[in-house]
């Protein structure tokens, strides 16, 4: 039985003499036990949402690769929207949008990112879980680690590792998928002809899921990782974490014959929720940075107060401000939660501000420097432009260039439709030409207008000035 707790001791006290826990660094492999429960099949949920990584880029739209990164040309295909680097600050508004996700989400529910949908926490979830299909329990996997060597040792790790390898390959792949057409990379690959940055890219993806997945685990969570150290500044007392209720577990023994020893609370000290933490964390000892805050102990805590009768919710999402009795502020009414809200609806406003005005074509007009004018023989003033014309989409367009604005100005070099290439800037030079007597300021405004031939709805304005001597 262990040693009760002093009912004196307040609940900060008590966490605070939690922090003694010393964490597993590395000594041993923690072999954890796998229960179904809400959260398992939360994780199960969330994890399923990897499928698109694996399966994404065999998406097909219009023909071809709904969603391509071809950095070599500086063109990223998302559902036929072409983003060139002309539009990054859409991508600089996405990456705030989802650095103040998660924010807002560790502000509220603790590390759930670590715990559902982090790249590591899933690959070693999903390692384990082949890990338990050849070897058993985690009992059972512990004693064939520490027997000596034999056929059968040998012939039920290879066949572990063997799947591993596998699934880390297919995970190289699959991310050297998003930049290239995904079926001539099978092709390059399965030819042997390949490119050095395609075959050190799926070495890279291959070793580094292999290594950190299935072997260090949740020592990346430890070591590797910068998040489990700032969740600090993340967290506050007003936090919805999974907790242990020390004031109703307290003081913790072990069950009689079937029955609690007068004067213990509710634990029971049967330490699954240790055997199923992925971390080996000890919840019962307060927040620590090893806990991904994936809930599994509470499914664990929850099947055993099913099974002595008592009601759920010794371990649960809670905040420390709740358990000590104190009134705690509805999650959006919370003036760092409204902060980053607020953050993320403008960024995400900015997005679809943009991709609602993207176009297939654009068009730029620099205006030459030197001369600013040229007066002509007739006593018109010319003004010289060069166009910078991009065609986003992925076929060559016939486009037609016109001027708006300024009365009575003739548009020289683009009379008739000219092609632009696709995915590329075209430069085209052009002259404007105006009447002396018809320039009554020396600087005036006009607009540039590109319109596709054969498409209208592409089209683009661009506004210039027309000068002339004063």
């Amino acid at each position: 039985m262990s040693e009760p707790a002093q009912n004196s001791q307040s609940v900060e006290e008590l966490y605070d003499e939690g922090q003694e826990w010393k964490l597993n660094t590395g000594e041993e492999t923690i072999h954890a036990k796998r229960m179904s429960g809400r959260f398992r099949t939360y994780k199960w949920m969330a994890a399923s949402l990897w499928l698109l990584f694996f399966f994404g880029p065999y998406l097909r739209w219009n023909g071809q690769q709904a969603v391509l990164f071809d950095i070599p040309a500086r063109q990223y295909h998302i559902f036929g929207i072409t983003i060139l680097p002309q539009d990054v600050w859409m991508l600089a508004l996405l990456l705030l949008f989802f650095a103040i996700l998660l924010a807002v989400v560790t502000t509220m529910v603790g590390r759930a990112y670590c715990g559902y949908f982090c790249f590591q926490t899933i690959w070693v979830d999903i390692f384990t879980w082949i890990e338990e299909k050849l070897e058993g329990a985690p009992a059972k996997r512990k004693k064939l680690d520490k027997a000596p060597f034999s056929v059968g040792k040998l012939w039920v790790k290879s066949k572990k590792h063997l799947f591993w390898l596998l699934i880390s390959a297919f995970t190289g792949l699959s991310f050297v998928a998003w930049f290239t057409d995904v079926y001539q990379l099978w092709v390059d690959y399965l030819t042997l002809s390949a490119s050095s940055t395609e075959w050190g890219t799926l070495a890279l993806f291959t070793v580094g899921t292999y290594v950190l997945a299935g072997f260090m685990r949740e020592q990346a969570c430890l070591w590797l990782c910068p998040y489990s150290r700032i969740q600090a500044v993340m967290l506050d007392r007003e936090s919805l974490i999974p907790t242990y209720d020390l004031n109703r577990g307290e003081p913790r023994g072990r069950l009689k014959k079937g029955q609690q020893i007068e004067g213990n609370g509710d634990c029971i000290d049967c330490n699954q929720c240790v055997a199923v933490c992925p971390t080996g964390v000890d919840i019962r000892h307060g927040l620590d940075e090893g806990c991904i805050t994936c809930a599994l102990c509470i499914d664990a805590c929850d099947s055993v107060m099913d099974k002595i009768d008592k009601p759920r919710g010794l371990i649960r999402y809670e905040s420390i401000d709740a358990l000590e009795g104190k009134d705690v502020l509805p999650l959006f009414k919370r003036p760092r939660v409204l902060v980053y809200m607020s953050i993320m609806v403008l960024a995400f406003v900015g997005i679809i501000y943009g991709l609602m005005n993207i176009s297939g074509l654009d068009i730029k007009v620099l205006h030459e420097r030197q001369p600013l004018f040229v007066t002509l023989s007739d006593g018109s003033v010319q003004n010289k432009y060069e166009l910078k014309i991009l065609n986003k989409t992925h076929d060559e367009l016939r486009v037609m260039v016109t001027t708006e604005g300024l009365d009575g100005v003739t548009l020289v070099g683009a009379e008739e439709p000219f092609l632009v290439r696709p995915g590329k800037v075209t430069p085209y030079t052009v002259y404007l030409r105006l009447p002396r007597r018809q320039l009554e300021e020396p600087t005036v405004p006009v607009y540039f207008k590109l319109v596709g031939v054969e498409k209208p709805e592409l089209n683009s304005t661009y506004e210039s000035m027309f000068i002339g001597p004063r």
